[in-house]
């Protein structure tokens, strides 16, 4: 007993205490915020397991070695995900508008100028990982950070999927600097139109062949989203898509947090470079939402129809939290004005802009040398 005892306190590091309170911190936020309790319930409690002293849950024999080798180091499980992710989302409102599809793409610029200034103090890979914080797309995130081999993979997801919880309160202050009270009052009376069923199959198909040819590095991220809204969609599956929207979105999302608390160890976490991550990622989800509002502002100087710009930020990869914070913002403003499915409609397609600019990321750090696993 004494020779334990005489281990424990010589292996014993105070940085495992704090690595506890984050762990604590994540699963309070997670229980008492709601804050994606189903992904930083699980990281928060392995946080704390892999910063034991000692800790048999990782290491050669460790489970959440074993379960991130199996998992997250072949990308199975965010990829698996997506298809949950897939089959929850509903293109309707941007097939009956789709020119709602280009404040998806202006919503990624956060993603490439936080990747130019990231390169200022990180190597490419780790760089490129870094700005797809921008995305707000967790599993997208993760797959890009795996397969260029990031040194910071913990902290980018953290970082990632923080800042989609975090939504509501850093959108609003940004959208409201960026527009002004005439601006957000501007109403969009919704013009849908029935789409038919076969247009509702075709889309994942055809959107996973255009994503495909122009960036193949995306295909495997655009592909499994498309294929889980084709479940939704094919009117033959709807067992299998509720199944995959609910169980299968929970259950993969569980394991991917308690996997990825393998990258929170104390030793490679608690740094400068992981505060700069953290800094960087908020810098690119700023920018991103930014790059929306001001999009939208800059097509208002052409259009007799004005658009609302606040619905520009809802071109992050956040769904449905963002469409849902640019709603209400909208209410807020004026009771009358319901720009929900106009910003549905956007926040859909930044989801596909967000797993394309993925596969440009993983493009453009391969044709400057960068390394892909």
């Amino acid at each position: 007993m004494s020779e334990i005892f005489t281990s424990l306190v010589e292996n014993f590091d105070w940085r495992f205490v704090v690595m506890w309170c984050i762990g604590g911190l994540l699963i309070y936020l997670a229980i008492k915020k709601d804050m994606e309790p189903t992904l930083l319930l699980p990281l928060g409690f392995g946080t704390i397991m892999v910063n034991l002293p000692l800790s048999g849950a990782i290491g050669p024999e460790g489970p959440l070695t074993t379960l991130f080798d199996a998992g997250i180091a072949n990308e199975l499980f965010p990829l698996i995900l997506f298809i949950g992710i897939g089959a929850m989302i509903d293109f309707g409102p941007v097939l009956a508008n789709p020119k709602l599809m280009i404040f998806g793409a202006a919503a990624q610029f956060g993603i490439f100028l936080t990747f130019c200034l990231a390169s200022l103090f990180f190597d490419l890979n780790d760089a490129a990982s870094i700005g797809i914080i921008g995305a707000a797309d967790g599993p997208t995130a993760i797959v890009v950070a795996e397969r260029l081999n990031s040194n910071f993979k913990g902290a980018i997801t953290v970082a990632a999927y923080s800042y989609m919880a975090l939504v509501p309160i850093i959108q609003p202050p940004i959208i409201k600097l960026l527009t002004t009270k005439k601006e957000r009052l501007i109403r969009m009376p919704y013009e849908g139109k029935e789409i038919s069923k076969s247009t509702r199959i075709l889309f994942p198909i055809i959107i996973t062949i255009i994503a495909g040819l122009v960036a193949p590095s995306a295909v495997a991220l655009v592909g499994f989203l498309m294929f889980g809204n084709l479940i939704r969609e094919c009117g033959v599956l709807d067992s299998l898509s509720e199944t995959a929207q609910k169980v299968l979105a929970n259950l993969v999302t569980i394991f991917l947090g308690i996997t990825i608390s393998t990258k929170m160890y104390a030793y490679d976490f608690l740094n400068v470079a992981t505060l700069l991550i953290l800094a960087l990622g908020l810098f690119a989800f700023i920018f991103d939402t930014a790059g929306g509002v001001l999009f939208a502002k800059f097509l208002n100087l052409f259009l007799k129809k004005k658009i609302n710009p606040m619905i520009g930020a809802a071109g992050i990869s956040a769904f449905p939290m963002s469409g849902r914070v640019v709603h209400k913002m909208g209410l807020k403003e004026d009771p009358q004005n319901f720009l929900l499915m106009h910003s549905i409609g956007v926040n859909v397609s930044g989801q596909i802009a967000s797993v394309i600019a993925g596969g440009l990321i993983l493009s453009f750090a391969a044709g400057f040398g960068g390394f892909i696993g």
